[in-house]
């Protein structure tokens, strides 16, 4: 049996990956849990359910104290850290935006192994966190990424010419002016169901442009040889591409329990984690390159890869700001990246600085928060 932390249990990763463990009795112990505390009667619920020992929330501590006599609450914006460094065999981070890098730090200072969920962990300090990792000690939960990592099984490392990433293309794959686009159409994505933020992404194809910079990081993949495509059904989830001409693919259905269940039942494969693919069924699959004037983010985020230090960093905080206020309604869809932009453009300068912990990534992050408010201002100014 696996003791394993879930960290963002209330969310839509941690909330499949409890179904997952409820479904295989005896594979898991669940041992920690954590969540922002806005939905503290699921929280409960959950920590009740899977007889859960340690529980981390950043809100409404003392309500679900008062409900889990005997269970240790642990409060704050470092809960998530402080759980992620319970010594167990898996920690699944699942937190949704830079505050879980703290926590993917915590997991594997303690040796965890990590199944990672968390994007911004390698998109604002790839380096620095690859650098604290052993072999195979990080596991992707990423759709894409963990489509590669079984992909690369087909041959060895050094045979390996390409990495091509599936996109769905989000909501505006075929819509050529994106100006008028509202909140509602951003959020209603074609083929998954997802929070506000990695909607919108989506719909920017940001949320491509970060999992560009973790396969960069994951696999050691210069970003020259890191493309991605358009392919609308999300049955295809990455490709490998070989020195001589094979290209490796990965298909299952789009659901995520798949990949989580890879992740954490490493290195062995979890029976019946979903559904396979039906072909008694007529498939049709399409691909179809991205447009890049029309989605730039893709083409900014390998340049402030290849540049590196903490561009990333900024690309992603300044994306962060931007996003929030066009959920608020306050700037155009087609402003995001325009506010993205002329932040790293602003902030990046000739020689960006490394790297080196975790102060270094919440300085870079403020700076660019600040500025990319700044720049907003300007604009609707």
């Amino acid at each position: 049996m696996s003791d394993l932390v879930i960290l963002g249990s209330t969310g839509s990763i941690g909330i499949q990956a409890l179904e997952l463990v409820s479904a295989n009795p005896g594979k898991f112990q669940i041992v920690g849990i954590t969540s922002a505390g806005n939905n503290p009667t699921l929280l409960i619920e959950q920590a009740k359910k899977f007889n859960v020992g340690v529980v981390g929330t950043i809100h409404n501590a003392e309500l679900i104290r008062e409900a889990l006599p005997g269970v240790t609450v642990i409060d704050g914006k470092d809960s998530a850290a402080h759980v992620a460094s319970i010594t167990c065999d898996v920690v699944l981070n699942a937190i949704s935006g830079s505050i879980g890098l703290a926590a993917t730090v915590g997991a594997l200072k303690v040796g965890n192994r990590l199944a990672l969920a968390n994007k911004e962990s390698l998109v604002a300090a790839g380096d620095f966190v690859m650098s604290l990792a052993s072999q195979n000690q990080i596991i992707p939960v990423d759709s894409e990424h963990s489509a590669l990592w079984q992909c690369l099984m087909a041959g060895k490392r050094n045979e390996v010419s390409k990495f091509v990433l599936t996109a769905s293309g989000g909501p505006f794959r075929e819509r050529k002016d994106l100006t008028s686009v509202t909140v509602d159409e951003a959020l209603a994505h074609p083929t998954w169901t997802m929070g506000p933020v990695i909607s919108v992404n989506s719909a920017t194809l940001v949320n491509k442009s970060h999992e560009i910079i973790e396969a960069h990081h994951l696999y050691a993949m210069p970003y020259s040889q890191i493309d991605a495509v358009i392919h609308p059904q999300s049955v295809i989830h990455s490709m490998v591409e070989f020195l001589d001409g094979a290209t490796i693919a990965q298909a299952s259905p789009p659901n995520m329990k798949g990949p989580i269940a890879y992740a954490i039942n490493w290195p062995d494969r979890l029976k019946s984690a979903t559904a396979a693919m039906d072909w008694k069924q007529s498939h049709t699959w399409n691909f179809e390159p991205i447009d890049h004037e029309r989605f730039p983010a893709i083409e900014l985020a390998k340049r402030c890869g290849e540049l590196g230090g903490g561009l990333p960093a900024i690309f992603n905080a300044a994306n962060e700001v931007a996003v929030h206020a066009f959920l608020k309604g306050s700037i155009p869809f087609t402003s995001i990246m325009e506010c993205v932009e002329k932040t790293v453009m602003q902030l990046g300068g000739s020689t960006p600085s490394p790297i080196r912990d975790l102060s270094d990534v919440s300085a870079i992050e403020q700076d660019a928060q600040s500025l990319a408010q700044e720049v907003l201002q300007r604009m609707v100014s």
